[in-house]
């Protein structure tokens, strides 16, 4: 545990498990293999670069979601995910209509600091964060409170739930590390409620 460690605001919840570690693994191979990564551009002091780590947009028709000054478009759901997604509906009370999938290589690959705070997610969206492979440390920093931090190992299967104030109020991150990890992929479900 490092500092920071502890009890999750309120708005943050995470349920270790949420996916059984064999079926994870086999998710993990299947969207490795099968998905069509990309590397986005990204916008940082007016300068486009290229994200550390791999992406796709996946949505129901119409659910374009723009982060970073880039317009994405959804590929549509591959069959693999709909399982999950209706499992995800039922647990949360949440109609998901779009998911980012981030794939992490190595620990070079990382996110920076920033909120989950677009338009189209509405005002108080749920994340819904599910993590497969290699486990990651991720950090939480409240937007006027600097020095309230938090941070929580992000281990094979495991569910994060944010919600409420969470994006209003919190930027997260996920720090590259030293440390030698294997892949991860990151299945970050939504709801885009501006549908174009």
């Amino acid at each position: 545990m490092g500092a920071g460690d502890g009890p999750l605001e309120p708005e943050v919840e995470l349920v270790p498990g949420w996916l059984d570690a064999g079926a994870g693994h086999a998710l993990l191979d299947e969207l490795h293999a099968g998905l069509p990564w990309t590397t986005h551009r990204v916008v940082l002091f007016g300068r486009a670069i290229d994200a550390p780590r791999l992406s796709c947009w996946i949505g129901d028709p119409g659910a374009s979601y723009r982060y970073s000054g880039v317009r994405h478009s959804p590929v549509p759901w591959p069959d693999v995910l709909q399982p999950l997604r209706e499992r995800l509906q039922r647990d949360t009370g949440q109609a998901f209509n779009s998911v980012l999938a981030n794939l992490y290589r190595d620990g070079r690959d990382c996110m920076g600091w920033h909120s989950d705070d677009e338009a189209e997610l509405g005002r108080q969206p749920l994340i819904a964060s599910l993590s497969l492979g290699a486990t990651r440390r991720f950090l939480l920093r409240h937007r006027r409170e600097p020095a309230r931090r938090q941070g929580v190992e992000l281990a094979h299967g495991s569910l994060l739930l944010m919600r409420g104030a969470c994006q209003s109020d919190w930027r997260h991150a996920l720090p590259r590390t030293a440390k030698p990890v294997g892949p991860r992929i990151n299945l970050t479900f939504r709801r885009i409620v501006q549908v174009a």
